[in-house]
């Protein structure tokens, strides 16, 4: 019993690690070198557009038609709403326009913050991505974000605007994170810069 108590507490650890955002790599520039939280500290790192979180980028796509870029990121959507952090019964792409070249996918995900043998802290994270493709490029936005929190315990419900800008995540100084909305800022950001990233680069394969 006690042989198969210690295998148990060895194999655990595994089977937690396992759970963590498949998504994330890990990524270190000189300044997050110095300071762990530098790019969060960023002012307008959370950017707002007329009052609401919303992140947006125009991907440069090469010599690819409009038609094609829509093919490119539905199909990647697709993929998104399928993955193992999707609450697959309300993620969706809800918007397949194929004659305007729009698209519009609603995902409501699990990110971990931690993960260990006694400790699984995680929110359900809530957003909307809306993509315009045309000839040579896609604009997306990443908008509607909100976050639903110890849903086992004591559900709270976060928007983004109450949340996780400059006026309700960091101190005045820029210097440092607000400690209860730190991890849910940190983990938004990384969730965007990686969705962002991974379109960029379907978008510019040959």
């Amino acid at each position: 019993m006690k042989k198969f108590l210690i295998t148990l507490l060895m194999v655990l650890p595994l089977m937690a690690a396992a759970q963590d955002n498949s998504w994330e790599r890990v990524e270190t520039s000189t300044a997050e070198s110095t300071n762990p939280d530098a790019k969060y500290l960023v002012v307008n790192a959370v950017p707002e557009v007329d009052g609401k979180v919303c992140w947006q980028k125009v991907i440069d796509a090469p010599g690819k038609t409009a038609s094609q870029i829509y093919d490119i990121l539905l199909a990647q959507l697709n993929k998104m709403v399928g993955e193992e952090n999707q609450l697959m019964e309300k993620s969706k792409v809800a918007i397949q326009d194929q004659a305007n070249h729009q698209l519009g996918a609603t995902f409501h995900e699990w990110l971990i913050f931690k993960n260990t043998l006694l400790n699984l802290d995680q929110t359900v994270f809530n957003y909307q991505l809306i993509i315009n493709c045309s000839d040579g490029k896609a604009d997306v936005q990443m908008t509607r974000i909100s976050y639903d929190y110890e849903l086992e315990r004591d559900p709270t419900h976060y928007t983004a605007e109450e949340w996780i800008t400059d006026k309700y995540a960091v101190n005045k100084k820029h210097t440092k994170l607000l400690k209860l909305s730190a991890k849910f800022r940190r983990k938004s950001i990384d969730r965007k810069d990686y969705i962002f990233n991974k379109f960029t680069s379907l978008l510019n394969e040959k």
